[in-house]
């Protein structure tokens, strides 16, 4: 939907030229116009090959990484995080991917954030 935003009357209007160069920038800036809410949290895209972790970009020079889905990567996972400060992470799956995930973070004491 880039490109477009809501009208008051709810039909999608398009942005100018000006507002969608605007929104760009902002979004690539380094403050989006985003509140951080849990400095201590981390967020995971659960796949069924592998799963892309970000924390925040002043927790790690690469503050995005893949890891693959079996056990050994698991463990190097939370171990990066346990490294980075997380204290709680985000999970968001399609699939039952997330069941050995939850698991081994419920081990290395890793909770997770619900609601």
């Amino acid at each position: 939907m880039a490109g477009k935003t809501k009208a008051k009357s709810g039909s999608a209007q398009r942005l100018t030229r000006k507002q969608s160069k605007d929104l760009g920038r902002r979004i690539w800036s380094e403050h989006p116009g985003l509140d951080v809410v849990h400095r201590d949290a981390a967020g995971i895209d659960i796949g069924s090959r592998e799963h892309y972790v970000a924390v925040g970009p002043d927790r790690d020079k690469e503050p995005v990484r893949v890891f693959g889905c079996f056990t050994t990567e698991l463990r190097r996972l939370a171990a990066w995080l346990k490294q980075c400060g997380i204290r709680t992470v985000v999970m968001q799956s399609t699939g039952v991917y997330f069941a050995l995930s939850s698991a081994l973070f419920g081990r290395v004491e890793v909770p997770l954030a619900l609601g």
